[in-house]
């Protein structure tokens, strides 16, 4: 049986790595440094579970069952299709690719463009050389791994390491938390790792690193689920030692730089400060291969899922060239207005996606049944929709508003957690006395 080299193995879980570290993961945990200061730690802690073990987890699970359709297909056919689309389209084009391709710029290189130069006429030729480059990555996806998990993530984790060490041998300046972080670090710091969108594109790259595994000659699914397994749980460790370097630089100068509004700043301000005009230098480098990678794999996995669905009517490099141009445009001309759209669109669908990857890792212990996806599914998405009609939109509908304002956590933003648990055990529970019942009336009938 064919197994994998060190070095192959060493590539795919760097590349899942590099997959999942984009903008908002570069920039979150500085801000959570900055704004949670001595209870930085703790915060972390909270933050790792929506940002290290949902994605960890969620990728594993999807390379298991071969794919988000089949994933999704337990609730329902109709359900995977809109689902499933709904979460490329959200975190590809419609959110996560033109990101990627405009926060590089944004944060690390426009401050420094020269007022005689035109800012609009930069940001244009700095995304067409980024989207050229990742476009020619992906059209030739059997080169995914060694691209990225041997050259651009690698030097990524270099330059952040390089980074950080700097950093830290600054003078300390810890300040108390502030804002929510004094409040509730915990249940900050968990909704904060919302912002990664990982545990949603980790639906997206648990499918990319399957095949990624298959392209190394391995075709045993045993084996390729435990190779996914062991790369996850690398991934995710590398993944949190880079967040707690991250939230340390914020927390070292939380006290010297207050009241930033982003993780970006509290980059720029911290890196600058030791580092000068290099530092700037560094950190533009960090920002475009970081948002490189990302871009990379949801360009990838956008255009195989699209190619399956539409049945080959366009080719996957087809694909490839449609995403790359929309999200182009986009970065260049409409990012501020698909975020309107885009951002709502991810807070309904992150709880269903958060309840999926629960239930389908928990699966062949409990043995749900469809009524049990059915159940927790419509919970988890028609609380976060009148959520997200009410505080987004200012929508309210009467009854079940006022019905939603009362449940517990609902100021937290988690209004969805408990009552979907709670559904989601009857259910089961039901399914199963349902199940003992039918199979004790055919034992009867049989008997007789």
């Amino acid at each position: 049986m064919k197994k994998l080299t060190r070095s192959q193995f060493l590539q795919v879980s760097i590349m899942l790595f590099g997959l999942f570290f984009g903008a908002g993961n570069l920039i979150f945990p500085p801000l959570l440094g900055n704004q949670a200061g001595t209870a930085t730690y703790i915060s972390l802690l909270a933050f790792s579970v929506t940002a290290v073990l949902f994605p960890v987890v969620g990728s594993i699970l999807v390379g298991k069952t071969n794919g988000l359709t089949n994933l999704a297909n337990r609730v329902g056919p109709v359900f995977s299709v809109v689902f499933t689309t709904a979460i490329y389209l959200s975190i590809g084009p419609g959110l996560g690719i033109p990101r990627a391709g405009s926060v590089p710029f944004e944060m690390a290189i426009a401050p420094y463009v020269p007022e005689s130069f035109s800012l609009g006429l930069a940001r244009f030729l700095y995304t067409l050389v980024f989207f050229a480059i990742a476009m020619t990555i992906c059209l030739k996806p059997n080169k995914l791994v060694k691209r990225i998990g041997k050259y651009l993530t690698p030097t990524l984790l270099v330059l952040i390491f390089i980074m950080f060490i700097r950093v830290v041998t600054m003078s300390r300046n810890v300040a108390m938390p502030t804002g929510d972080y004094a409040t509730g670090p915990v249940t900050k710091g968990f909704l904060a790792g919302y912002d990664t969108m990982d545990a949603v594109a980790a639906l997206n790259f648990g499918f990319v690193i399957a095949q990624a595994i298959r392209r190394f000659g391995i075709t045993d699914e045993k084996e390729v689920t435990k190779y996914e397994v062991k790369a996850g749980m690398l991934a995710g460790t590398v993944l949190f030692i880079v967040y707690a370097m991250l939230a340390t630089i914020g927390m070292i100068g939380s006290a010297k730089f207050r009241g930033l509004e982003n993780g970006a700043q509290v980059l720029t301000e911290t890196v600058k400060f030791v580092l000068g005009d290099f530092g700037l230098v560094l950190l533009a480098s960090i920002f475009t291969l970081a948002c490189l990678t990302t871009c990379v794999g949801l360009i990838t996995s956008g255009g195989e899922y699209f190619e399956s669905l539409f049945n080959n009517k366009l080719s996957y490099k087809s694909w490839v060239f449609i995403w790359t141009l929309f999200s182009f445009i986009m970065a260049n001309f409409g990012l501020n207005k698909l975020l309107e759209f885009s951002v709502p669109l991810l807070q309904i669908i992150y709880p269903v996606a958060l309840v999926l990857i629960v239930m389908g890792i928990s699966h062949d212990y409990v043995n749900y049944s469809r009524v049990a996806y059915i159940s927790a599914a419509v919970v988890s998405v028609v609380l976060p929709l009148v959520e997200v009609l009410d505080k987004t939109f200012n929508l309210n509908l009467g009854v079940f508003t006022d019905m939603l304002v009362s449940l517990p956590l609902y100021k937290e933003g988690l209004s969805w957690l408990l009552p979907t648990l709670v559904v989601l055990v009857l259910a089961t529970l039901v399914s199963k006395v349902m199940v003992g019942l039918r199979q004790t009336n055919v034992a009867r009938t049989t008997n007789n």
